[in-house]
C-alpha cells in the first residue's frame, strides 16, 4: 500500500496519527526515496527551528513512516544541520593502486609462451635482463616484479586467457590403500606382490606373471594371467591368495593400477586382508618381491614373448608344480643383521632354508595354519621327493610346457 503526505499535519494531527498507527509498519521502497521524504519532512516542518518537544514527535512520525533506526535517523539529521540535504552517497570502495598494467600482463604471457613457462624466479631475471642488458624499456616495471606477485598475475583470468602455455594435469589423491611399509613382526601372512611382462610382439602384449611372496618366511605363490584387468587378474589373485598354507594378513604392492582399484580393495575387504601401497621416493619398500621377480621368474620362464591365450597352461604349471618346487625344496637365504659402533645395519646371508623349514622354526607355527591344514599335510608334500628330484621333474613340466608353445608357433 503507498501513501501519500501531500497535505501537511499539524503537530496536533502528527500526535493522533502516531497514536492510532502503533500496529502499522511502514517501510520506504527505495533508499532514494527514503533519503528524499526525509530532507521535503524536515524542510516543511522547519525542523531546526522547532522546540524539543515538537522536534522529538516530529523525529517519531519520521521514523515510524521510513521504518528506519533512531540511530540512522540521528545521522540524517545531522547531516541535514550541516549541508541542508539528505542524499545517498556512493560507496566508494577502499582499493590500492594498480602497478601492473594488462600491458604487463601480456608481456609476461608472451614471455611464458616463448620460454614455455619457467619457474618464477627463472622468469623475473629474464624481466630483468630484457631492462637491463638488452634496454628495453616496456620491461621496467615486470623487472622489479617478486616472485609471488608473478603467480598471482599468473592466476588472473586475463592472463589465462592470453596464454597458450598447457599446465600439466594436477594428480589427484587416491584413496585405496595407505603408503607405509607393513610391520609383520615376525609373523607370516604379509605379502608383497608384483607384476612381470612376458615381452611384446610387433605390439601385442604377452602373458603376465603375478609374483606374491610373504615376507617373513619367502613362501612364494606366482600365477599368470592373459591380461591385468579386473576381469582376468581377480581370478588369479583368488587363487593365488588360496594357495597358501596360512592366513593372509597384509597385502602390499607398488602404485600400479592393477592393484591399486576398487575392484582388488574390494576383494581384499571382504578377506579382511589390509591394503598398503608402497611410499614415494622408498625404492627398497618392494625389493624382497623385485629380487624374486629376476631371480626365479626372469631365469625360469625368460624374456622372450608368449601369446595371452597361453596363460591357463602357465597358471596349471605354477599351481601344480612351480609353487611346491620354490616353497619345499628351493632354499632362500636369510640375513642375519648385526649393528655396528655407528648404527649402522649390516645383513650378512648365512642361513639357507626352503620356506617351509623357514616356517617351522617359526613359535608354534601351526597358529598362523588355515583352517583344514595340517603340519603333517605340509611334512607329507616336502618328503615326498628329494629336492633335486622334484627340481628334474619340475625341468621336465616346464620343457614339456615349452614345446607346447612351440608347436603352435606360439614362442618366439
Amino acid at each position: 500500500m503507498m501513501m501519500t503526505d501531500a497535505r501537511v499535519m499539524s503537530i496536533d494531527e502528527l500526535k493522533a496519527f502516531l497514536a492510532s498507527s502503533d500496529v502499522l509498519t511502514f517501510k520506504g521502497n527505495s533508499r532514494e526515496e527514503t533519503y528524499r521524504w526525509i530532507e521535503r519532512t524536515l524542510r516543511t516542518y522547519s525542523y531546526c527551528s522547532r522546540p524539543r518537544s515538537e522536534k522529538g514527535l516530529i523525529r517519531s512520525y519520521m521514523q515510524k513512516i521510513t521504518g528506519l533506526s533512531a540511530a540512522q535517523l540521528t545521522r540524517l539529521i545531522g547531516r541535514f544541520r550541516r549541508t541542508r540535504r539528505v542524499r545517498v552517497y556512493a560507496y566508494k570502495r577502499h582499493c590500492l593502486p594498480t602497478k601492473y598494467t594488462r600491458e604487463d600482463q601480456l608481456l609476461l604471457a608472451e614471455v611464458d609462451d616463448a620460454h614455455e613457462r619457467l619457474s618464477g624466479r627463472a622468469t623475473v631475471a629474464i624481466f630483468k635482463r630484457e631492462h637491463k642488458v638488452f634496454g628495453k624499456e616496456e620491461f621496467n616495471r615486470l623487472s622489479n616484479i617478486s616472485v609471488a606477485h608473478l603467480y598471482r598475475l599468473r592466476q588472473s583470468s586475463f592472463y589465462r586467457n592470453h596464454t597458450l602455455t598447457i599446465e600439466k594435469t594436477k594428480p589427484s589423491s587416491c584413496q585405496y590403500g595407505e603408503r607405509r611399509r607393513p610391520d609383520p613382526q615376525g609373523r607370516p601372512g604379509y605379502i608383497r606382490v608384483d607384476t612381470v611382462h612376458q615381452g611384446d610382439l610387433n605390439g601385442v602384449k604377452g602373458v603376465y606373471h603375478i609374483n606374491t611372496i610373504d615376507e617373513v618366511t619367502q613362501w612364494e605363490v606366482i600365477g599368470c594371467a592373459e591380461k591385468i584387468s579386473e576381469h582376468f587378474l581377480i581370478p588369479v589373485l583368488k587363487d593365488l591368495l588360496s594357495q597358501y598354507p596360512f592366513t593372509i594378513l597384509a597385502f602390499h604392492s607398488d602404485n600400479g593400477s592393477e592393484y591399486v582399484n576398487g575392484v582388488v580393495v574390494e576383494l581384499l575387504n571382504k578377506l579382511l586382508i589390509e591394503f598398503t601401497k608402497s611410499r614415494a621416493r622408498r625404492t627398497n619398500d618392494q625389493a624382497l618381491v623385485e629380487g624374486k621377480n629376476g631371480s626365479i621368474i626372469r631365469k625360469q620362464m625368460g624374456h622372450w614373448h608368449i601369446r595371452q591365450q597361453e596363460a591357463a597352461k602357465i597358471q596349471s604349471f605354477y599351481k601344480e608344480t612351480f609353487n611346491v618346487y620354490l616353497n619345499f625344496h628351493r632354499p632362500c637365504g636369510f640375513a642375519t643383521e648385526t649393528m655396528d659402533n655407528k648404527g649402522k645395519i649390516n645383513k650378512k646371508y648365512e642361513t639357507y632354508l626352503t620356506p617351509f623349514e623357514k616356517f617351522r622354526t617359526l613359535a608354534n607355527p601351526e597358529q598362523f595354519l588355515k583352517k583344514g591344514v595340517s603340519p603333517e599335510e605340509l611334512e607329507q608334500i616336502a618328503r615326498s621327493y628329494s629336492d633335486t628330484e622334484y627340481a628334474k621333474l619340475m625341468q621336465q613340466k616346464k620343457a614339456d610346457l615349452f614345446r607346447s608353445f612351440s608347436k603352435s608357433g606360439i614362442l618366439t
